[in-house]
């Protein structure tokens, strides 16, 4: 797995961080188990080992090192063979409507199939790995398993609840289940073997111990430097008429009537209001920049035509190149649709300024966009 490939002082810290938030446990339960929140689980995983946290994404990874993506997941460990949530489809509620049992579960698992994929094509990662900080009164451990896709062409064994509810399959590999009501995958984890064992102390009067801790002038040495960048959210839609990714302009420029044009050829359309509400973000149109990609490339951009309403790069077919066939995974010729968004579960980027000459693109879920529009159009 991975834990096991890190630098001893590495997971000696990590084992650390984890028994000290073990220890404070008694500041929001009472009991005999660590609580270990899953964002503090994040945290320290990334904080340790340098992964590039992903949580924020919304993708089937919470954090990715080199080329492996992580899910950081934390629960009881109860008999070591529990289900545990590992999806949900809300927004694909209306697809799953009225429809039989097979149906479902066929549905259910080409949409996470396709999103594990998605997340591995934007990120450049070869694997995925789920880690699971699992816990039981006063000890914490530390199990890790594949990141299976679903063998769909092996799906078996498809029953359900007594009132309908829950539908339970499994493909060869692993167990899962998913419950109609809330329209949410789990899959069944066997966590009896651990990688690490971490025993915990609960802490009786963590407030008292706090409070005589922070009664100190202790001077921060972190060496961890946290930036926060100034950032925009772009759709990757169109509001005229339906929502819809336009035929022949945007994403699917390459479709566009007049000269010939490379099938790669897009733009990422930047709204104008956006330049109104922050009119310093972006450079002057045809000013170059660096715009490093989710996988660790870089391409180089601009903003062209009238209004600098187009995000574009040079050469024009690299962004295409990277968003259509890498990204979305679409042959030539083959339009993009609001729909494939929808099964993807993105429908906009964040556009992060480090400075005037370097920006950061990252893919964010479907109602990013429409939140940003609310809270910053002025």
């Amino acid at each position: 797995m991975l834990i096991d490939k890190l630098d001893k002082t590495i997971i000696d810290l990590y084992c650390n961080y984890l028994k000290c938030a073990g220890m404070l446990s008694g500041l929001s339960s009472v009991s005999e188990s660590p609580y270990i929140n899953s964002r503090v689980a994040e945290n320290a995983f990334c904080l340790v080992t340098g992964a590039e946290n992903l949580s924020r994404s919304d993708c089937s990874a919470d954090a990715k090192l080199g080329t492996v993506g992580i899910g950081i997941k934390t629960f009881l460990a109860n008999n070591n063979n529990t289900m545990q949530k590992v999806a949900e489809f809300n927004r694909d509620a209306s697809m799953l409507r009225n429809k039989d049992m097979e149906t479902i579960v066929n549905i259910v698992s080409d949409l996470r199939n396709e999103r594990i994929l998605c997340t591995m094509r934007i990120y450049g990662l070869k694997t995925m790995i789920y880690h699971c900080v699992v816990r039981e009164p006063n000890l914490i451990k530390i199990c890790e398993s594949p990141m299976d896709l679903i063998n769909i062409s092996n799906i078996r064994d498809i029953k359900s609840n007594s009132n309908g509810s829950v539908i339970y399959f499994e493909d060869g590999e692993n167990e899962y289940s998913f419950n109609l009501s809330k329209n949410t995958l789990f899959k069944r984890f066997d966590t009896t073997k651990a990688l690490l064992s971490i025993s915990v102390e609960i802490l009786n009067e963590p407030y008292e111990m706090l409070s005589r801790l922070l009664t100190y002038d202790v001077e921060s040495k972190s060496k961890i430097k946290h930036n926060k960048y100034e950032s925009v959210i772009l759709p990757l839609f169109s509001d005229r008429g339906e929502r819809n990714v336009p035929k022949k302009s945007g994403l699917n420029q390459w479709n566009a009537a007049g000269r010939p044009r490379n099938k790669n050829e897009i733009y990422i359309s930047i709204p104008a209001w956006i330049h109104k509400s922050f009119p310093n973000f972006f450079p002057g149109r045809d000013v170059s920049f660096r715009l490093l990609l989710p996988n660790g490339n870089e391409l180089s951009a601009k903003l062209c035509q009238s209004g600098s309403k187009a995000l574009m790069t040079n050469p024009n077919m690299a962004l295409g190149k990277w968003l259509l066939r890498e990204v979305m995974n679409l042959k030539e010729n083959e339009l993009l649709t609001y729909e494939k968004l929808l099964i993807i579960g993105i429908d906009s980027v964040e556009v992060y300024k480090e400075n005037q000459e370097v920006y950061k693109i990252d893919f964010r879920p479907i109602g990013s966009y429409d939140k940003f529009l609310k809270d910053n159009k002025k």
